[in-house]
């Protein structure tokens, strides 16, 4: 199984999040901390003031805000809400050859440059051609279905053109949804983001792959769980 442990987490209650990436967190020594929010999304449905979080504590002096917010506690479980851990499941996810039909034990490049911009992952492997990776990170789950994007995304938009160009040139192109949360299917949040949901389905017409995946939480570590189906 891959999975990423998670720092020694500290648990508090949320007071509020704003200015997109800083929360303030009461800890249970009765203190008050800001905490470093690495999402640029609304994180709708999992933000609420109130709700039990855990933090971790960076031992890098120099940092301004020493505390990340990792997780929160919602009445359907824990959810993640760090977006940089997605990517990292993908990276060693692909390099342990755990998604069916991808290539196995590839070189895993990230961060890798195309065109103008970048995409998170390049695999290469002499099995076929080059794959290129788009992860996206999903926390907004409404009757049991996860949804993206939370907010109107421009960038996800471009990313998806990027992609349908990769594949229309005969490299693979995927674009893979990781919900760090509970849910038992996907669709694209149409109702917040017409674009990127019409966006999407042409991209799929152009030979851009879709895969959505669930990670699973515990306050140990996070994994990639089971491939959930798409809801067209």
């Amino acid at each position: 199984m891959t999975a990423v442990p998670w720092p020694p987490l500290i648990k508090g209650i949320l007071i509020k999040r704003y200015k997109r990436f800083l929360a303030d967190v009461k800890l249970l020594d009765g203190s008050t901390v800001t905490a470093h929010t690495a999402n640029t999304g609304s994180m709708l449905t999992c933000s609420e003031p109130g709700r039990p979080v855990y933090l971790s504590r960076s031992a890098n002096h120099k940092r301004l805000y020493p505390y990340s917010w990792a997780m929160i506690e919602m009445p359907d479980g824990l959810v993640g809400v760090d977006t940089g851990l997605p990517n990292r499941l993908a990276a060693l996810a692909a390099r342990d050859g755990f998604f069916p039909g991808w290539p196995k034990y590839p070189k895993v490049v990230p961060e890798a440059k195309v065109g103008r911009g970048r995409l998170d992952l390049r695999l290469e492997s002499p099995e076929g051609p080059t794959v290129w990776v788009e992860v996206k990170n999903c926390s907004l789950v409404q009757d049991g279905v996860a949804e993206f994007p939370d907010a109107p995304s421009v960038r996800g938009r471009r990313h998806l053109a990027e992609l349908a160009e990769l594949a229309q040139g005969g490299d693979r192109a995927i674009i893979l949804i990781l919900v760090q949360r509970a849910a038992r299917a996907f669709r694209p949040a149409a109702a917040i983001d017409p674009a990127f949901a019409l966006a999407l389905g042409q991209a799929v017409s152009q030979g851009v792959e879709l895969e959505v995946y669930r990670v699973g939480l515990s306050l140990t570590r996070a994994w990639i769980a089971e491939r959930l189906p798409v809801l067209t």
